[in-house]
């Protein structure tokens, strides 16, 4: 089947984030909204008729979650990723963010010192302090748009004593695939130090250019025993609006303490529609997703093509993954608040300002992509006039 990713759906009036606050967020309405991390496109029909069907019988009421629902998430992570994951590892979390804080909260205590790896998904840095402990910036190495993990500086954090480290993988914002090699490393040294990892994973299933996601816990038993690992249906199948994620902890300690804490704020119960979509999305979904992931590979290419020809002093780091543009506006010579400004109010575009990223974030800007092309391009040439304005 042929799914069709141009198709232009109206989202204005659905209580959405992306479009309906775009006024109170930005302070303008004709803002063209590029930021936030969902998509335009529509939901599979598979999902949406697995969830009508479900519809189909008048109560809602409590459920719970079935052997189904866990075996159809291993087939997954073994056809998409060569990772066996017994059934039992998978536990529930309404969402990544709040798995982040459960584990800052059941293992670590007030002053531990928990390390992140800017520029980085911004709620990396208030589950950190939100919650007392110490906030550790291992900032990532760049060159020209190109990023790497400084592990001289990583064990030297480490070194320091270090309880928790937080892992993105694949890379928000500068759009990394880790390789092997690279988690190998990364891996020892939580080894070394016995450092527990909080791997968020929730971008796995969207890796581009021949690219491969390996799961850090796939490394060996040894991480496997450190590590708990973060996935989700929702930036994969734009479901993020139905709170289903998943946790993956090997080590049975750890999987009974993460549980405990889920018990202790009383947010482990099941989502309906969520674990119906999920369902339909991990058994019926790879094609799908093999079609999506071409169509953002073609989208980056046009974004390349039309930024390098008529604002090449943008600077695009490599899209490996993600559907996430990170964006260097340096060459404009503006300051951070004149950039977000000139984004604004000069090209008319809602996109995710550098900073909120952390160190590295200066002068940049995140772009979603993950739009038809139409609207890609309506993004990119009010980006390309108020930039050659400048001139």
């Amino acid at each position: 089947m042929i799914y069709n990713f141009d198709k232009i759906i109206d989202r204005k009036g659905t209580e959405s984030v992306k479009y309906d606050l775009k006024g109170v967020i930005f302070g303008k309405e004709d803002v063209l909204p590029m930021w936030v991390a969902d998509m335009d496109f529509e939901v599979p029909a598979f999902i949406r008729e697995a969830i009508a069907k479900r519809l189909e019988h008048p109560i809602l009421g409590y459920t719970y979650r079935p052997k189904r629902f866990y075996e159809t998430i291993a087939s997954w992570f073994l056809r998409r990723h060569d990772w066996i994951v017994e059934p039992g590892s998978i536990g529930f979390s309404p969402g990544i963010v709040p798995a982040l804080n459960m584990c800052v909260l059941e293992f670590t205590d007030p002053g531990d010192r928990i390390v992140v790896q800017p520029p980085v998904y911004f709620p990396f840095f208030s589950a950190v302090t939100n919650h007392g402990r110490e906030l550790v910036y291992n900032q990532l190495l760049e060159q020209d748009g190109c990023y790497e993990i400084d592990y001289d500086s990583l064990e030297a954090d480490f070194k320091k004593g270090t309880k928790l480290f937080f892992l993105c993988n694949p890379h928000n914002p500068v759009g990394r695939v880790w390789t092997r090699e690279e988690l190998e490393r990364l891996a020892e040294l939580c080894i070394k130090y016995n450092v527990l990892v909080l791997s968020d994973e929730i971008h796995s299933d969207l890796i581009l250019y021949g690219n491969r996601h390996i799961p850090l816990a796939s490394l060996g038993k040894e991480i496997a025993d450190l590590t708990i690992t973060c996935m989700a249906p929702s930036k994969t199948f734009n479901l993020a609006g139905l709170y289903t994620s998943v946790v993956i902890a090997t080590n049975p300690d750890l999987k009974k303490r993460y549980e405990k804490v889920l018990d202790a704020v009383h947010v482990g119960g099941d989502n309906v529609f969520g674990q119906v979509a999920l369902l339909a999305a991990y058994s019926m979904g790879d094609e799908w997703l093999d079609q999506l992931l071409q169509y953002l590979e073609k989208n980056f290419e046009f974004l390349k093509g039309k930024l390098t020809e008529a604002a090449p002093g943008i600077i695009i780091s490599p899209l490996e993954a993600t559907y996430l543009v990170w964006l260097d506006f340096s060459f404009l010579g503006m300051t951070d608040a004149e950039l977000k400004e000139f984004m604004i109010q000069k090209a008319r575009l809602g996109l995710n300002d550098g900073p909120v990223f952390g160190p590295g974030g200066e002068q940049h800007q995140r772009l979603n992509i993950a739009a038809p092309q139409s609207i890609l391009e309506d993004g990119l040439n009010r980006l390309i006039t108020a930039v050659q304005a400048t001139r």
